[in-house]
């Protein structure tokens, strides 16, 4: 006679260390856009996501490699390009007509001061209503030096 064991396999991205479902959950639960950052050693990305039961639909989004175009020289994966892509993706949010949304760095750890939150920075001083601590922010001297791409972004002449 056969027993059963209360065992279940856990999700394929769960297994491989991808998605926190718990964290996806809450802020799921919160019927607002994410603010998804994804962070990797050479570049940035943010996408501004909403949920739909087909998959998540994707309003805005900015890479560092677009800093290429607007004059920007650094590296891409640092926290002034993330601060950038931050201004960029924030911008092209509004545009798309989101005014607020929460932030989902996924499984990047939440240091103060880091890179994913120079994004929050930027994407903030944009105009996006982001949910945050003031402390978590770089300190924008950091930012100092890169005020002609900031004015190409944000439309102005550079």
């Amino acid at each position: 006679m056969a027993v059963k064991t209360g065992y279940k396999v856990p999700k394929r991205r769960k297994r491989e260390g991808k998605t926190n479902y718990r964290k996806r959950l809450a802020l799921l639960l919160s019927q607002r856009p994410r603010l998804v950052v994804r962070k990797s050693h050479n570049n940035v990305q943010l996408q501004i996501t909403e949920y739909h039961p087909r998959g998540d639909r994707v309003l805005a989004s900015a890479h560092s490699k677009e800093l290429r175009k607007l004059g920007y020289k650094g590296h891409g994966g640092n926290a002034v390009s993330g601060y950038l892509v931050g201004l960029l993706g924030g911008k092209r949010a509004l545009e798309a007509g989101v005014k607020e949304a929460v932030l989902d760095i996924g499984l990047s750890a939440p240091v103060k001061g880091s890179s994913v939150f120079a994004v929050l920075a930027g994407a903030v001083e944009a105009g996006l209503k982001v949910p945050h601590g003031e402390d978590v922010l770089p300190p924008m001297e950091r930012f100092s030096g890169v005020e002609d791409v900031k004015k190409r972004i944000m439309g102005g002449e550079g």
